[in-house]
C-alpha cells in the first residue's frame, strides 16, 4: 500500500476551521475604515474583500531567525489592516508557510482576528524541500526517493526541469502538506505555481492535458472543502505575446468552470 499524503507540520486534528468570507472580511475592513481609504479593500472573484497591500513570503534565509521575522511581520500586517497573505509550499523550504500559519493561528487565539477575516493564498508545483536545502545532488536525489518516489506520490517521469510537477496525485499531496503547514482547514486561494515551467519542456498538446488534469484535481479539492478558489500564479505566462512559446491562454483551457476558478498574474518568483 502506497502512502500519498504525508503531513509534515500541524496534526490534522489541530487545523483551524473556517475560511475567508465576504461578511468576515467586511467586518475586518470596517475596523480600519478610519485609517484606510475607501478603495484600499477590493472584492476577490465574487468573494471576500482583500487589502490592496498583501504580505509576500518568498525571500529570506532558511533559518529560525528568518522564521521569527516572518511571524512578526505577519502579525504586524494583520494588526495594521492587511488581510491578504501570500505564500507557497516551496518558499524557504516550507518555512514560510509554517511561519505565517503560526502567526495567523496566534492572532486567532489572541482574538485579534477571526479566521473568516483573512485571505490566505498558497501555491503548488515546485517540489518543496524540508527546512534546509540538501547540500549535494546525491542528497537531493535521496530526498526525492524517500519523500516522493518510494511513497508513490509521483514518478521520476512526472518531474519537469528537475523540480516541477503538476500531476493529480502530487497536487493532492501538496495541498494536504500546505494545509498542515498553515494549520488551516481551508486554503482560501490555491495557485498552480508557474505552470509555464511545464510548457518549456512539454509540447503544447501534452501541456494542455496536464493542465486539464490539474484543474480537475483542484475542482475536486474545492468540492471536498480543502480549497476556496484556485487559479494560476505565473511569472510571465499571461504577459508574454500570444505567439511566445510560454504564453498561457485561458481560451485554450477546456476544463469545466463552475465559478470556483480565479487567476493571478503574479511575479511571485520560483
Amino acid at each position: 500500500m502506497t502512502r500519498t499524503q504525508t503531513p509534515t507540520a500541524t496534526p490534522a486534528a489541530a487545523l483551524v476551521e473556517g475560511r475567508a468570507t465576504l461578511d468576515g472580511t467586511k467586518r475586518f475592513c470596517k475596523r480600519f475604515a478610519k485609517t484606510h481609504g475607501d478603495h484600499f479593500y477590493r472584492e476577490l472573484a465574487n468573494g471576500p474583500l482583500v487589502s490592496s497591500l498583501g504580505l509576500g513570503t518568498y525571500l529570506g534565509d532558511c533559518d529560525d531567525k528568518e522564521d521569527a521575522r516572518y511571524r512578526t511581520a505577519a502579525g504586524t500586517a494583520l494588526e495594521k489592516g492587511v488581510n491578504l497573505v501570500d505564500t507557497a509550499i516551496n518558499y524557504r523550504c516550507q518555512r514560510s508557510e509554517r511561519a505565517v500559519g503560526e502567526a495567523i493561528r496566534n492572532a486567532i487565539a489572541m482574538r485579534a482576528i477571526k479566521r473568516e477575516e483573512v485571505v490566505v493564498c498558497t501555491k503548488g508545483g515546485y517540489i518543496p524541500l524540508e527546512k534546509i536545502p540538501p547540500t549535494t545532488k546525491e542528497a537531493y536525489r535521496d530526498f526525492l526517493d524517500n519523500e516522493y518516489f518510494d511513497r508513490g506520490v509521483m514518478k521520476p517521469d512526472d518531474v519537469v526541469a528537475g523540480g516541477h510537477c503538476l500531476t493529480p496525485r502530487y497536487l493532492d499531496d501538496q495541498i494536504e502538506r500546505s494545509r498542515n503547514n498553515l494549520g488551516l482547514e481551508v486554503i482560501d486561494v490555491y495557485y498552480l505555481h508557474n505552470p509555464e515551467q511545464q510548457l518549456e519542456v512539454l509540447g503544447r498538446p501534452r501541456f494542455l492535458e496536464v493542465m486539464k488534469e490539474a484543474f480537475a484535481t483542484l475542482e475536486r479539492q474545492v468540492k471536498r472543502g480543502a480549497l476556496g478558489l484556485y487559479g494560476c500564479a505565473t511569472w510571465n505566462g499571461f504577459r508574454v505575446a500570444a505567439d511566445a512559446r510560454n504564453h498561457l491562454s485561458l481560451e485554450e483551457d477546456q476544463s469545466r468552470d463552475d465559478g470556483s476558478r480565479t487567476t493571478a498574474d503574479s511575479a511571485s518568483g520560483s
